[in-house]
């Protein structure tokens, strides 16, 4: 087993305190000071965009002069709002002005986690109900926010919300309307105060353009999101340090780029990910037709796999026609001595009662219930970007990075997973038994172990002077399976070299946004 650096100990155990439970995660993120940015990005509107062609293609027009009439009637209703803020204002304050890209990406776990829910079989003891988009509220509740749908979802959201602040930036730079608090020195803010101008409002972009790609994705939670959004827009207005034709101009703009991302979201090839019995069949019957032993569900009854079309679905960076290159090699044959030697090591590890691997495996296991693979790094990430006290704009362009890197992850591993439709160690071997449980679908390779690749290499490349922590937290996560008996070794080896590669084009392209 690798040793790990006393420094990464120190970040495991830390971070298993705060995710003990939602409690006590809650409760972590409450002690959030407001955010005072080490650097202020104020030419972050030249940098490189995701979809927008650039930062001027949606137009907004210039706003009043700070000296007209209409800006004075403004000016004074937002100092009548200050004069009049409540607790519950206040509250909201504190909340939001740690970082709007932090709160919505800890809105985003929660959600995640909430939804990350199997279906019981249904009343015929046979089928499993499949949640329905058309009908959300129906049983079972849409969606069911496995990882891959959960990797898919934060990549969505961040790269919208990096391209709205990327448009805002570029126009609040331009146009460089005063604060509030600038043009009328008795204003005194609830916020920190800034040099940077405020129009259009980047908490009203960045609200509108999460909340409508949200309400996409977690369609019964509507109400709750519009609660959320209405708080983030409004925050600064009650703090005296923005008024209301910025936050309007702001809505405008966040709403316009997150319509820009949905046509991509509806046509991107998710809709087709779940298949159909007869492709099922296919897939069995063509590894069969090999020679091999095809993976089988071992849920009773059988489960159908999860989301077996995923890998179609369309990455951020890199063409579909690169899947088959970066695919993995072909893993062992099934009746192999290669494979018979790994799964004596399974069996080993799984039964070994190893109570520091045991505690590994738990840790990492984020299964059902929980905010995913992907939504532990966003965690991890989170952490790290509020200590370094990244502007918005910066913060978003790291989400936005490690999150289309995941989402690329889950479509290459589960390109992998389908094409060689290889069979678990259970499946193999009955007397191996898992200590979480058995993933619905195929072996090669670790999801775990791919997700953690691209995500230690795009954190490692943004914070370079904890690479090789990263670097641990992922070969750890990787091995958690294999203590597990979930994974063989080389399902680890080869979707940790895998998540890698594809955290490395997220790494080409942050080299050229502009942002360095």
């Amino acid at each position: 087993m690798k040793k790990y650096t006393s420094s990464f100990i120190r970040v495991s155990v830390f971070i298993l305190l705060l995710t003990a439970c939602s409690k006590d995660f809650d409760q972590a993120y409450d002690n959030w000071a407001a955010l005072k940015p080490s650097k202020p990005d104020l030419n972050a509107g030249s940098w490189k965009t995701i979809l927008l062609t650039n930062s001027s293609e949606i137009a907004v027009p210039a706003p009043t002069a700070v000296t007209s009439a209409e800006y004075l009637a403004e000016l004074a209703e937002t100092k009548q709002a200050l004069a009049a803020v409540t607790e519950e204002q206040k509250k909201a304050i504190t909340y939001w002005s740690a970082g709007g890209v932090l709160r919505w990406n800890e809105i985003m776990r929660e959600l995640v986690a909430k939804y990350n829910l199997a279906t019981v079989v249904g009343a015929d003891g046979v089928t499993y109900p499949i949640p329905d988009a058309n009908n959300p509220f129906s049983y079972p509740q849409f969606p069911f926010s496995n990882p891959p749908y959960a990797a898919r979802s934060y990549a969505y959201v961040a790269a919208a919300q990096y391209d709205a602040l990327v448009a805002a930036c570029n126009y609040r730079k331009n146009y460089n309307r005063k604060a509030p608090y600038k043009v009328d020195a008795t204003i005194i803010p609830l916020v920190p105060s800034t040099d940077q101008g405020t129009y259009p409002s980047d908490d009203a972009v960045l609200a509108a353009a999460t909340l409508d790609i949200m309400k996409a994705l977690f369609p019964t939670e509507i109400p709750y999101l519009e609660a959320k959004a209405a708080e983030h827009k409004n925050y600064r207005l009650w703090a005296g340090a923005t008024v209301k034709s910025d936050i309007a101009a702001g809505e405008v703009l966040g709403k316009a780029v997150a319509a820009k991302f949905l046509a991509r979201f509806k046509t991107d090839g998710m809709k087709n990910a779940v298949g159909n019995q007869t492709k099922w069949d296919s897939l069995s019957k063509r590894v069969a037709d090999q020679g091999e032993t095809p993976w089988i569900s071992l849920e009773h009854p059988v489960r159908p796999p999860m989301l077996p079309i995923f890998g179609k679905v369309k990455p951020w960076l890199f063409p579909a026609s690169s899947l088959e290159k970066i695919r993995p090699p072909a893993p062992f044959k099934t009746g192999s001595a290669e494979i018979q030697a790994q799964l004596v090591e399974v069996k080993k590890e799984a039964f070994s009662n190893d109570r520091k691997k045991l505690a590994i495996v738990h840790f990492w296991a984020d299964g059902t219930g929980t905010y995913t693979p992907p939504g532990h790094w966003n965690f991890i990430a989170s952490e790290k970007f509020y200590q370094t006290q990244f502007s918005e704009v910066r913060t978003a362009r790291g989400f936005a990075l490690l999150n289309m890197a995941m989402m690329d992850a889950a479509i290459s591993c589960w390109e992998t997973k389908y094409f060689y439709y290889y069979p678990r160690p259970s499946q193999l071997d009955a007397s191996i038994k898992t200590l979480t449980g058995v993933p619905n679908f195929p072996a090669y390779t670790s999801g775990h172990s791919t997700f953690s690749g691209a995500a230690a290499t795009v954190l490692g490349y943004l914070f370079p002077e904890s690479k090789t922590e990263f670097e641990d937290m992922a070969m750890e996560a990787s091995l958690s399976r294999l203590y597990g008996g979930i994974h063989y070794r080389m399902d680890c080896e080869a979707g940790l070299k895998c998540g890698t590669t594809i955290g490395g084009f997220a790494i080409e392209r942050a080299k050229g946004d502009g942002g360095e």
